[in-house]
């Protein structure tokens, strides 16, 4: 039987590069709050790859059809996979993700994600956080002047569009500014007790990229590798 997630308010599919694609949607957080998630979708010849999977309308899941053939799930946070089981069981996708999460451990992992294993595209590579206490990877596509996807632990928002009207209230008081930022939620979750994770964003910001498709918030379509130094800056200056 296919998942029956529930489908939240969602956009189209939007190209962003040459064989790269996003789709805006949100989810319920609680019966009062509902903020966004964004899904990446990268083609390689007729193969499509959802990263950060959203589930969306049968219009849309139409759009998806012409682009290719749905056949790779890529779970890039521990804390995101609600919709992951539908792809995998309705289309037979292959699903990827790092071993050891806790909050969603179904659909089984059919290949495990780390930063020397193939890919099913080119030009890419996985940056595994180490030192976190459930897994987390950011993924770098290197074309042009280079994409980070990212999951919770580096988002941008450039707006507040897709969370509901509670949510916009919110955000900027509880450590979501219309800016790009490491997930404060994320990051309290994440953190070894004594431990700091500021050097794995340091060496985050040794890989190359100038945009920026986080699973909330909005593409960042230049600059992010300065902006994402400065959520950085900010996140750890208070903890020196």
């Amino acid at each position: 039987m296919t998942s029956n997630t529930p489908i939240y308010p969602h956009g189209n599919v939007e190209e962003i590069a040459d064989d790269l694609f996003m789709l805006r949607g949100s989810i319920k957080m609680n019966p009062l709050v509902r903020i966004t998630r964004n899904m990446g979708i990268i083609r390689n010849g007729d193969e499509l790859s959802l990263i950060n999977p959203v589930r969306v309308s049968a219009k849309v899941e139409a759009q998806l059809a012409k682009l290719g053939k749905i056949k790779h799930v890529v779970r890039l946070g521990c804390f995101h996979g609600v919709d992951d089981p539908y792809y995998v069981e309705k289309f037979g996708a292959q699903m990827w993700a790092q071993p050891g999460g806790t909050t969603y451990t179904e659909p089984k992992i059919d290949k495990e994600l780390d930063s020397v294993a193939p890919l099913p595209f080119d030009n890419a590579e996985i940056f595994e956080f180490a030192g976190t206490k459930e897994p987390e990877c950011a993924l770098l596509i290197k074309r042009g002047t280079g994409i980070l996807f990212t999951c919770d632990a580096i988002q941008n928002y450039g707006d507040y569009s897709y969370n509901n009207i509670p949510a916009k209230i919110l955000m900027p008081f509880i450590g979501f500014p219309r800016t790009t930022l490491v997930g404060p939620i994320w990051l309290k979750l994440q953190t070894q007790e004594g431990e700091t994770l500021e050097p794995e964003f340091r060496r985050l910001l040794g890989l190359r990229f100038d945009r920026l498709l986080a699973a909330h918030g909005t593409l960042l379509k230049t600059g992010a590798h300065a902006a994402v130094e400065r959520a950085v800056n900010k996140a750890f200056e208070s903890k020196k």
